[in-house]
């Protein structure tokens, strides 16, 4: 089973950065498989951004020119540059990888803004 390793979070002042990073193995490592969730106190896991086909990116319009995804081939990670962080970005950042036959998540990391 595909085991993923989520870090960088923290707590950080609104207008601050982190760049959250998700690891697995090399034989589950697929960049357009995976993608980066969050789920906010009180509300439902939402998408935040993933790779579509190719290099090409989707991003939740929340996060549109704040965040970028990107990935480290060689080291089987991908990343997750988040700007400009505001109050409302609070929550519980998940990794996810979509196999042929299943969805694997990570533990999650915790990012806060205070303002």
């Amino acid at each position: 089973q595909a085991q993923l390793v989520e870090s960088g979070g923290g707590l950080v002042q609104a207008g601050g950065s982190l760049r959250l990073a998700c690891t697995t193995s090399e034989s589950y490592f697929s960049p357009n498989a995976m993608a980066w969730y969050r789920r906010p106190p009180g509300k439902q896991r939402e998408l935040v951004a993933t790779y579509t086909t190719g290099a090409s990116t989707l991003y939740a319009d929340s996060v549109k020119g704040r965040f970028t995804i990107s990935r480290d081939n060689a080291k089987n990670t991908l990343f997750l540059q988040m700007t400009n962080l505001k109050p409302e970005d609070t929550a519980v950042y998940y990794c996810r990888l979509q196999t042929w036959n299943a969805a694997y998540w990570g533990q999650g990391t915790q990012v806060t803004v205070s303002s």
